[in-house]
């Protein structure tokens, strides 16, 4: 998809949302800017691969249940009634790069529901990382981290220094998880719950996964593997809704919603099968999956300049990936077959 295409039509804003002028010529700058990113990585190795997120450590399968009993505060769109929904997971480092998983960097956990009945696309996406904020406020600046070179210039630029997004930066990068499972995960960013605003986050239930170990390039692909091998694992997904738009902004992805203005509030219970991910059918399964907050229904619709942001620009990449790759792009209505366990050698690297 070319940048100078139409940018799919900007939504009604709610909750207080608030565009501003030029941001829809700023996306079509950012997706130019991505787009030769993954056509200058593409050409090197043969396959474009995500501009983000782009290292998967496993895609694998589970159950997504809505709770009983919820209050009726928390009783909105797919969180309206108790109900299972089959459910992909993708694991993955936040980086462009396929690069070591010891090298600083976000991690992400993208969640998918299928049989999503209200949804345009079937499917119901949450899209997360192991940290609470994002670094860009807007996307006037999401421009300028895309065409930075190197991109701390983003950070540094002594015309306007970004302190406060530098630190949130910093914090993301700081984190250092040993497995997949042992970490929690936040949306950063705002979305819609029936007629109210919140924020998302999936966090581990139990005791966690003992596979730590931090040895080998792809050591959190590895200790994945090795736990599912053997159990199953849990989360808890849980809403924080908006109580004080003071200090809870809609336009402002690096401000934390604070937990004594609002506490997360589990409201389904995530349930992974012990399984094994790695044959190149399923590789190759989770790598044509695609990914974004705007896999949704109206009740959960995404808000806020970057996951405006994040329309276009996902909806572009998504395109051109699969363009050059050549493979079809729909959205999954069932689960594959799901492959025996097979133990991990401890030997791997």
């Amino acid at each position: 998809m070319s940048a100078n295409e139409p940018i799919l039509p900007a939504q009604p804003p709610s909750h207080g949302e608030q565009v501003p002028p030029g941001e829809t010529e700023a996306m079509a700058a950012i997706i130019a800017a991505i787009e030769r990113q993954v056509t200058t990585q593409a050409n090197t190795d043969g396959t474009a691969r995500r501009d983000a997120h782009a290292k998967a450590h496993g895609t694998v399968q589970a159950e997504f249940r809505v709770l009983e009993d919820l209050p009726a505060s928390l009783q909105a769109g797919i969180f309206a009634a108790p109900r299972r929904f089959p459910a992909l997971i993708r694991f993955s480092n936040g980086s462009g790069k396929i690069q070591a998983d010891l090298v600083p960097d976000g991690r992400g956990m993208a969640v998918k529901l299928l049989n999503v009945e209200q949804s345009p696309s079937s499917t119901q996406d949450f899209v997360m990382i192991n940290h609470s904020a994002f670094f860009v406020r807007d996307a006037a600046d999401y421009v300028e981290f895309s065409t930075a070179a190197p991109q701390t210039k983003f950070f540094v630029n002594l015309e306007h220094p970004r302190l406060h997004e530098a630190a949130v930066a910093a914090a993301i990068a700081l984190h250092l998880p040993d497995n997949p499972l042992n970490s929690q995960y936040w949306s950063m960013t705002p979305y819609c719950f029936g007629d109210q605003a919140c924020k998302f986050s999936a966090r581990p239930a139990g005791m966690g996964s003992s596979h730590t170990s931090r040895l080998g390039h792809d050591y959190l692909h590895d200790n994945l593997a090795r736990h599912l091998a053997e159990a199953g694992a849990e989360f808890d997904f849980m809403v924080q809704l908006r109580t004080r738009p003071d200090k809870m902004p809609i336009e402002d992805p690096t401000i934390t919603w604070s937990d004594d203005d609002s506490p997360f509030v589990p409201v389904a219970r995530i349930t992974i099968p012990p399984q094994n991910f790695d044959s190149p059918d399923q590789r190759a399964f989770g790598e044509a999956l695609s990914f974004t907050p705007w896999h949704a229904i109206a009740e959960h619709r995404p808000l806020g300049g970057i996951n405006r942001v994040r329309r276009a620009v996902y909806e572009a990449i998504s395109l051109y990936r699969h363009q050059f790759n050549r493979t079809a792009r729909v959205e999954p209505t069932s689960l594959p077959p799901l492959g025996p366990a097979v133990p991990i050698s401890a030997e791997r690297s």
